[in-house]
């Protein structure tokens, strides 16, 4: 027994097939940021914003105001520093302060309290830095 095959049907098939991978392709080239993993950043809250109490803030360490999405180090009193608290590996708020190094549990990845440098990856973006300001007991940023 034989069967014939019509070449009108093949072209047909393989016109379909063509059509769906064309979509397909559109549909990928259209796409959004991936959430994929690739590292993120996040801009810290505007100039002038009231972040916390200086003196929440330990001499030698700093304190996360996730609110704010802010971390302040005080290497030395008086001498506050601000970062943003949003790990820039895949968008954690960092979760703790432990010795000289912010902490992201997300990931593990760790960051300088003296500059927001990465200590450890995944991350490979320091934390972006801010101006932060002691008005009358109020940190303030810019």
């Amino acid at each position: 027994m034989s069967m014939s095959f019509d070449p009108s049907d093949r072209r047909t098939v393989l016109r379909g097939v063509a059509v769906i991978g064309a979509g397909a392709a559109l549909t990928a080239c259209g796409a959004g940021p991936s959430s994929s993993g690739g590292e993120s950043t996040s801009d810290t809250p505007a100039a002038g914003t009231p972040v916390g109490k200086a003196a929440d803030v330990p001499v030698g360490s700093g304190k996360i105001f996730a609110d704010q999405k802010v971390v302040v180090t005080q290497l030395t009193a008086g001498d506050f520093k601000a970062y943003s608290a949003v790990c820039t590996h895949q968008g954690c708020i960092v979760s703790s302060i432990d010795k000289s190094e912010i902490q992201c549990a997300c990931h593990g990845s760790a960051y300088s309290i003296k500059d927001g440098s990465v200590v450890a990856g995944p991350a490979t973006t320091a934390l972006p830095s801010a101006t932060v300001t002691d008005k009358n007991g109020t940190l303030t940023l810019g």
